[in-house]
C-alpha cells in the first residue's frame, strides 16, 4: 500500500508539522510505503533533529500528485479544499479557517472525493464544521509523552513556541512583562526561559523581544533541538503560554492557540501549566486541577504567585498534569488513527 502526505507549512516546524509526521509514522508502521512531498530532501534530517523522530521509513519526494496512484492521501489544508485523487482521501485542518466561502459549490463537489475531514481539536472542529457545512472528526495531536520525564526541578518557568509572527502572535512580550512583575515582587530566585524556532517569519520584532529581557534572569534559546527541549521540560516547575492573548476567538479563531502540543509536553514532564484562557488550551488544562487558565497579565502573575506559595497544591497539580498529559500519548494517537481513519 502507498500513502501520500502533503503539508505546505513543513518548514515552519511547528505543532502541525509534528502532527503530519506523527500521522506518516503511523501509516508506515501499519504497512504503508509513505511519500512526503517537499522540494528539498534535506529537510528530513532537520525535522528528525527538531522533533526527535525517526523518519527512516518516510520518503521525501518532489510531487505526490495530490494522491494520484496512491491508496491513501493525507493533505493539510491551507484553507482551501484540494481535488484529491487517491483511493482514500483524508483532509486535515490544523487551523480554524473561516470566511473562506467554505460552502461554495466547487468546495461541495471537491468534498465528495474526501473520505474524512480531521481536525486537531474541538475548537478547530467547531469553526471548520460551521464554515464548510460538514461533520469533521477530532483526532488530537500525537505527543511523545514517554520522552519527557521530570528531573530535579529548578525555579524555572518555561515557554516553548515559534518566534515567528506568522498567523499567530505567541505573546512572548506579554510573558516577559509578566515575569518582570513577578521578579520585582520578590521572586528573585526564579528564572524564565523562552525557547523556539527562528527559521521562518522572524523579523524586527524578535530583536525587540531580546531587548526586553535586559537586566532580568530571562534567557532566549533559538531553535533548540529535541534533547535541549527534553532537558528544559524536565527542569521547569511551571509552564507559561500567552498564545491567543488580546484576541477574540469568536472573531479571529485562527489567531489563538488551536491546540497546544508544547503545553502537553511540559505537563508530561511535571511542569504545571498556567496558560491563556482561549482556544485549544481549554481542552487541555483543567482549571484548578492540573493547572490554571488566565485572561490578563495580572491574573497570570497572581495565579503564579498563588501556586508557588502553596507546596501542597503544587504537588497535587504536578500529579494531575502528568496524568492528564497521558490522554495525548503516541499510543492513543495511533489507536485513534487506526480506529477512526484507517478502519472506516
Amino acid at each position: 500500500m502507498k500513502a501520500a502526505i502533503f503539508n505546505p507549512y513543513l518548514d515552519t516546524m511547528g505543532g502541525g508539522e509534528r502532527y503530519t509526521l506523527g500521522f506518516a509514522n503511523v501509516l508506515a508502521k501499519n504497512g504503508y510505503c509513505v511519500d512526503l512531498e517537499w522540494k528539498d530532501p534535506e529537510i528530513k534530517k532537520t525535522l528528525e533533529e527538531r522533533f526527535g523522530m525517526n523518519l527512516g521509513n518516510i520518503n521525501i519526494i518532489s510531487d505526490v500528485k495530490k494522491g494520484d496512484g496512491y491508496d491513501l492521501c493525507f493533505w493539510v489544508s491551507d484553507g482551501s479544499i484540494p481535488l484529491m485523487h487517491s483511493r482514500r482521501n483524508i483532509l486535515h485542518f490544523q487551523v480554524p479557517f473561516h470566511d473562506v466561502n467554505g460552502k461554495s459549490l466547487i468546495n461541495r463537489m471537491k468534498l465528495f472525493r474526501i473520505n474524512k475531514v480531521v481536525c486537531n481539536s474541538n475548537f478547530t472542529k467547531n469553526v471548520i464544521d460551521k464554515e464548510f457545512g460538514i461533520k469533521s472528526i477530532v483526532v488530537y495531536p500525537p505527543v511523545d509523552t514517554g520522552s519527557f520525564k521530570p528531573k530535579r526541578k529548578e525555579n524555572l518557568i518555561l515557554y516553548v513556541g515559534r518566534f515567528s509572527q506568522i498567523l499567530q502572535n505567541k505573546g512572548q512580550d506579554v510573558l516577559i512583562s509578566a515575569f518582570k512583575k513577578l521578579y520585582n515582587r520578590g521572586f528573585k530566585d526564579w528564572k524564565f526561559v523562552l525557547a523556539g524556532g527562528t527559521e521562518v517569519g522572524v523579523g524586527e520584532g524578535f530583536t525587540q523581544l531580546k531587548k526586553l529581557t535586559a537586566g532580568y534572569p530571562i534567557e532566549i534559546i533559538e531553535s533548540p533541538d529535541f534533547n535541549v527541549l527534553k532537558d528544559l521540560y524536565g527542569k521547569a516547575k511551571i509552564y507559561w503560554s500567552a498564545s491567543g492573548v488580546n484576541q477574540n476567538e469568536n472573531v479571529s479563531p485562527e489567531k489563538v492557540e488551536h491546540f497546544g502540543i508544547t503545553v502537553v509536553e511540559a505537563m508530561s514532564a511535571g511542569g504545571i501549566p498556567i496558560v491563556f484562557n482561549g482556544g485549544g488550551h481549554k481542552e487541555i488544562v483543567e482549571e484548578s486541577v492540573s493547572g490554571y487558565l488566565w485572561k490578563s497579565s495580572e491574573e497570570l502573575v497572581r495565579k503564579t504567585v498563588k501556586l508557588i506559595s502553596n507546596n501542597k497544591q503544587f504537588h497535587m497539580f504536578e500529579i494531575n498534569a502528568i496524568k492528564k498529559s497521558g490522554e495525548y500519548s503516541l499510543t492513543n494517537f495511533e489507536n485513534n488513527v487506526i480506529s477512526y481513519i484507517l478502519r472506516k
